[in-house]
């Protein structure tokens, strides 16, 4: 009988690669984790964490101005980017401290350098070949760069978390979750923000009422988005930036950020050679049990390009965990992700957008959109957008889609309803909580017309 160094060798250390190394390591599993950069993964440092962190701190900007409508005396305190960047970076090194703690008490060994899969059952890290009866591969994305003169010159979501200073003039090329969200903090914090987009219009693949009312509200807060564009070039001109588009307009900033989309994080580290197929994006190529292509070598999270959210992540390395070392068959459900963009306003979202529910049948599509009750006294230009997607026949709710500051956290209890398969009906039964945005979602009575918005 073959022995190994390890049941389980893990290569990256964010939240997919944690979460299974650590529960197979409590139920017994002799088990090693690899990383060669930060323990916690893009998520917790260069990721969602930092960001909303940078988010928080954006939204004081409009907080202390609303505070005047309700009686405050017009005061608005110095802004200190650096003071901000310093209390981010002390409380990630406080999450990598827990992280860390959290694989020793699973008795996961921290194996640092950076992992390279020989063949099927060996991993080389820093020179040294160890074995295992099963790999993960959690090594998640990294941002995506075209190649166009100039580009490196430009920064990437990693930089822009930690930047020495405030850029007063930015230019970021992108127009998805993560281009919208540091555009809102730039904006707030007191940038001028131009957004590059090759589409007609942000954050494609959300339902389109999203895009249009997220749109208009950017540009109601001062950014400005220009539409169909296509980069050239970037150049350097001492200590600005001059970026050219297709049609020869340049438009000049001091900073360049691209957002361009992310790829798995899977080259260079010897899965093909060792026979795991990737697809045309570099993703781990898995079945439901998230097993690659060879027996003993699996992959979770962004590696995989399923749906790349963290705790989709999480979800499938407690899948692989249970499946594999506890005895305990589980797949993961794809079927009513929740998820939200910080931006501003922010977005929540879960289950089909119109679009792709009009694919499966016959809908009903009820949509509201109002001021929120706080901006009555302060005068804030600024709308929520709620709807409601309903399969006709069997009245069951497909869709729900908000734009507004609290729609994550209204997002998160209406995917548990969806997950039940919740009705109208039963939204309609449901008594609202008054005076709140939320309510509007047990309210709507009234049907949008077949025939337009």
């Amino acid at each position: 009988m073959a022995t190994f160094d390890y049941d389980l060798i893990t290569i990256g250390a964010g939240s997919g690669g944690v979460r299974a190394t650590r529960l197979a390591g409590g139920y017994g599993a002799r088990t090693a984790i690899v990383e060669e950069s930060r323990v916690g993964g893009t998520c917790v440092m260069r990721g969602c964490v930092p960001k909303k962190l940078l988010v928080y701190g954006a939204h004081f900007a409009e907080q202390f101005e609303d505070a005047m409508g309700y009686g405050w005396a017009r005061s608005r305190p110095d802004f200190d980017w650096p003071t901000l960047i310093d209390n981010k970076n002390r409380e990630l090194n406080r999450l990598e401290g827990v992280y860390e703690r959290i694989l020793r008490e699973n008795n996961v060994e921290l194996l640092r350098g950076r992992g390279r899969v020989v063949d099927p059952r060996t991993v080389e890290v820093g020179g040294k070949a160890v074995t295992a009866a099963r790999i993960l591969i959690g090594t998640g994305s990294w941002p995506a760069m075209p190649d166009i003169p100039g580009i490196e010159h430009v920064i990437t979501s990693n930089e822009a978390l930690d930047l020495p200073d405030l850029p007063r003039q930015v230019v970021i090329v992108g127009g998805g979750y993560i281009a919208v969200e540091f555009a809102g903090i730039f904006n707030a914090l007191g940038a001028h923000v131009t957004l590059i987009i090759r589409a007609g219009q942000i954050l494609r693949g959300f339902d389109e009422d999203i895009r249009e009312t997220l749109a208009a509200e950017m540009q109601k807060k001062g950014i400005t988005i220009l539409r169909e564009a296509i980069v050239r070039s970037v150049e350097k001109h001492g200590e600005r930036y001059s970026v050219r588009l297709a049609g020869g307009e340049e438009l000049g900033c001091g900073t360049v950020m691209y957002a361009t989309g992310r790829t798995p994080n899977t080259r260079g580290i010897g899965l093909e050679e060792a026979g795991v197929e990737l697809n045309s994006k570099g993703a781990v190529k898995v079945d439901e049990w998230n097993r690659s292509s060879v027996d003993s070598i699996y992959a979770v999270g962004d590696a995989t390009d399923r749906i790349n959210l963290t705790p989709v992540a999480i979800a499938e390395g407690r899948c692989f965990a249970e499946t594999n070392f506890n005895g305990n068959p589980l797949t993961m459900d794809y079927a009513n992700v929740p998820s939200a963009v910080f931006s501003q306003p922010a977005v929540g979202s879960c289950g089909l957008t119109e679009d792709q529910a009009r694919e499966q049948g016959p809908i009903d599509v009820y949509i509201s959109r109002f001021k929120p009750m706080k901006h009555t006294l302060t005068g804030r230009d600024e709308q929520i957008m709620m709807k409601l997607i309903v399969d006709r026949a069997s009245d069951r709710v497909v869709g729900c889609h908000i734009v507004g500051d609290d729609g994550p956290e209204i997002i998160q209890g209406v995917a548990i309803a969806m997950k039940c398969g919740a009705t109208k009906a039963q939204f309609d039964a449901t008594v609202g909580i008054h005076p709140s945005a939320a309510e509007e979602l047990v309210t709507m009575r009234e049907k949008r017309p077949e025939h337009g918005k």
